[in-house]
């Protein structure tokens, strides 16, 4: 019992998992501070993985995924690697990691809504994007949980209009169904094809058109 207690006390808690990824931001933003005012991409590893620089060189994008992450954890950290960039206009990626882990749609929507809460209570004309979770093979007996997450974002965005919700099923998985062509080996992230598709969907809900 007591080597128990001992190994509990040394391991990691779930707060600071990401810290190292959170410092390297704050780092970075203080060696090359970028922009205020402009376009922060946040989530898991959609986000992360994605050129965001390269697919929208004309928009002052700046890339805040860090890869595993649910949506609580952009609400823990959103005072350290959001707020302070006063973005105009957030993108949301994230809620599939939540759910694999065992979170129920209705939950991870709770987290949704805290991480809007967040954001207006400093910020309260930001515009906040959730971009919709995909179809995918590795996770694809929890696509029902995933599209009615999707659905209830997509309704409560309507009740805001500084929300929005970002429909990238469409031309990624036009039957509605997962698809290999779009997704790199792991069967669970997109591949250059995929980014390629959502590229002009996302951009146009970033100029608001």
């Amino acid at each position: 019992m007591r080597t128990l207690l001992v190994l509990a006390l040394l391991a990691p808690q779930a707060s600071d998992r990401w810290e190292k990824d959170i410092a390297a931001f704050e780092a970075r933003d203080k060696e090359a501070p970028p922009p205020q005012g402009g376009i922060v991409f946040i989530g898991s590893s959609t986000i992360r993985l994605w050129k965001t620089k390269d697919a929208f060189p004309d928009l002052p994008v700046v890339n805040r995924g860090f890869g595993g992450s649910q949506i609580a954890d952009s609400v823990r950290y959103a005072d350290r690697i959001v707020l302070p960039l006063k973005p105009k206009t957030i993108l949301l990626f994230a809620g599939g990691n939540d759910i694999n882990s065992g979170k129920s749609p209705d939950q991870v929507f709770e987290d949704y809504k805290a991480f809007v809460a967040k954001i207006h209570a400093a910020l309260p004309e930001t515009r906040i994007l959730f971009m919709s979770l995909y179809p995918n093979l590795k996770r694809a007996e929890q696509l029902d949980k995933t599209s009615r997450l999707n659905a209830l974002v997509a309704d409560h965005a309507k009740t805001d209009r500084r929300l929005g919700f970002v429909d990238v099923v469409p031309v990624l998985c036009p039957d509605g169904k997962p698809n290999a062509d779009v997704l790199l080996p792991d069967q669970l992230h997109l591949n250059e094809k995929g980014y390629g598709l959502i590229t002009p969907v996302v951009r146009k809900a970033l100029l608001g058109e």
